[in-house]
């Protein structure tokens, strides 16, 4: 009885167990490790604005933002009338899609979120909580990649697979920022996963009509819910209607209908609220393809209070598109693999498979890579800037998965045609393989720890005290307003495009400005580009002149700055509030 059991833990059922079970511990451990020693505090504008979203909508207040942007408070003026802007109700966002911030919004309801930064050490701890969110969502997405890869090709290919995803250090960076990438990685993957089932339907002895209508509302039902975490994402509809005429489907006129119906039906409630509220189907967002250009580079069209007419000449788009596709091609498009393995992996989709389904699905994410490529290309901003790689406009990671899949599988064939003396030699390649692809994550986790602080310029407990000398109905104006949201829980506006006609556009006729926070994104200007030439309206030259100078420009209506924080950061008020007991400590 003894020796029949240790026979099975050693050679039979029991040591497949062993080795899974090995698998599973490694990988949960992996987070841990990671997390103890590579977290960060958020570090991107998009990170904060959707975990201060999904705060509102947990205490009730509906999809409303306390970080405003003076384009979006302009669309909805437009639309509303001056009634609808600061002065009245809280404001409603414009710029983040909703599924993601609904989604923390059910986490935050359900887990005891600490939403005080000024009691922390290192860490933030809600910022923590949704980390550890993303990371479960990245290993369904691994869950998923293997049912994908062990159906198409075999068990060792869905191991490999996992193993070369789950070292990438790009993807663990993702799963710690915040974003919604990870999310969206996960719809897309499933996505691939419809596809697969459909085709696989198709090719049944006896194909089923409400079958095939029932993966295709799930499909269009998940390109839906991915167009509600990236409204690019609803791209995916191009490569859907495309492939059942590519193949000759036998449904495949009710395939992509279905499909585009019902993913229709899920994001347009949205955007008639956006068109609602704004006169713009997709809100602010639906004017990136216009900002980074010439004649609106940069921050310029968020940050304007009135501006005449947002559109740009095709030449200047054109532009635009080609040089955001050679900034993919150079950066993006490498770097889905993790390192330079990105090129091995990418090759896996030129090989032509007998099978049917593989087929498909190789061409479906060929189709995603090209719309995707496009729509970063086109869509490119200063998020992009701001973030290099870990930002929602990379779209190339999204895919990556797949890429992977067929790149294990192309090492899968390679290695078929090789004639190895022993079989043990083609493992010690395989996980030769995979060691390269890990080497970057192995590198990181052995350097000593850093600093968990995004500073510069985001200091949570900076930010947050200085917040909280306002009354929650006070204004601030801030070049970070989506951190003073996020940790401040008070409503801020980005600065606007000048210190002058602008600032006084927003201060006399939406809502008196209590106090302006400069932190390092202002600073840090270049003094001869940024702050000499930049004009006598520019923010870098407003701030030069009250710590150089020691003026302000004649009737500013704040008139008092903390030292505390010089010559870092400029903080400006009406009245010294740093002497007066905070609101916040006020007894209830």
């Amino acid at each position: 009885m003894l020796q029949e059991l240790i026979h099975r833990f050693e050679l039979g059922e029991g040591a497949r167990w062993v080795r899974r079970l090995a698998a599973l511990l490694a990988l949960l451990a992996l987070p841990w490790w990671y997390d103890t020693r590579e977290f960060r505090n958020f570090n991107t504008a998009e990170a904060m604005e959707a975990a201060q979203l999904a705060r509102n909508l947990a205490r009730g207040e509906g999809f409303t933002t306390r970080s405003i942007r003076p384009f979006s408070l302009h669309l909805v003026e437009q639309q509303q009338g001056l009634e609808a802007g600061l002065a009245g109700a809280p404001h409603p966002d414009l710029v983040t899609p909703p599924l993601y911030p609904v989604l923390l919004a059910g986490l935050m309801k359900g887990l005891p979120f600490d939403h005080n930064p000024e009691a922390m050490l290192w860490r933030y701890q809600p910022e923590v909580l949704i980390a550890l969110w993303n990371q479960l969502l990245f290993f369904a997405t691994l869950w998923l990649v293997f049912r994908i890869a062990q159906r198409l090709f075999d068990t060792e290919v869905g191991v490999v697979s996992v193993a070369l995803l789950a070292a990438s250090d790009v993807l663990w960076r993702f799963t710690t920022s915040g974003l919604s990438t990870v999310l969206a990685m996960f719809l897309v993957t499933a996505v691939a996963w419809v596809v697969v089932r459909v085709s696989e339907s198709e090719r049944a002895p006896e194909p089923s009509r409400r079958r095939a209508v029932q993966w295709a509302a799930l499909g269009g039902l998940l390109i839906g819910l991915a167009g509600l975490t990236r409204y690019t994402l609803l791209a995916l509809l191009i490569p859907w209607i495309l492939l059942p005429w590519c193949f000759g489907a036998r449904h495949k006129l009710m395939v992509g209908l279905v499909g585009v119906l019902v993913a229709a039906g899920v994001v347009a409630p949205w955007i008639l609220r956006n068109q609602h509220l704004s006169g713009a189907p997709f809100g602010v967002t639906g004017y990136a393809v216009y900002q980074d250009t010439e004649p609106w580079p940069g921050e310029r069209l968020e940050r304007s209070v009135a501006p005449d007419s947002p559109r740009v000449e095709v030449g200047y788009l054109v532009r635009k598109v080609l040089q955001g596709a050679l900034r993919v091609t150079r950066e993006d498009v490498p770097r889905m693999g993790g390192n330079w393995l990105g090129g091995f992996l990418l090759a896996g989709l030129i090989l032509r498979f007998r099978n049917p389904t593989v087929s498909r699905l190789r061409a479906f994410v060929i189709l995603a890579f090209i719309v995707f490529f496009v729509a970063q290309a086109a869509g490119r901003t200063h998020l992009s800037d701001d973030s290099p790689v870990i930002n929602s406009e990379n779209l190339m990671i999204l895919i990556a998965p797949l890429v992977v899949v067929f790149g294990a599988g192309l090492l899968s064939v390679l290695l078929d045609q090789l004639d190895f003396p022993i079989p043990e030699m083609r493992h010690a390649l395989t996980i030769l393989l995979v060691g390269v692809a890990a080497a970057p994550l192995l590198l990181t986790l052995l350097l000593p720890a850093g600093n968990p602080i995004a500073y510069p310029p985001y200091y949570p407990r900076w930010i947050a005290a200085n917040a909280r000398l306002l009354e929650p109905d006070e204004l601030m104006m801030s070049d970070i307003p989506w951190a003073v949201a996020w940790y401040g829980d008070r409503p801020c506006v980005w600065t606007p495009t000048d210190a002058n006609e602008s600032f006084y556009a927003l201060n006399d006729r939406q809502k008196r400005v209590a106090a302006i926070y400069l932190t390092q994104r202002t600073t840090d200007a270049r003094f001869l580009t940024d702050i000499y030439h930049g004009g006598d309206d520019d923010w870098g030259r407003f701030m030069f002149r009250v710590l150089v100078d020691r003026e302000l420009p004649t009737g500013f209506p704040l008139t008092h700055a903390w030292q505390r924080y010089l010559p870092d950061q400029f903080f400006l008020a009406d009245r010294p509030r740093w002497l007066e007991p905070s609101p916040a400590d006020a007894a209830p």
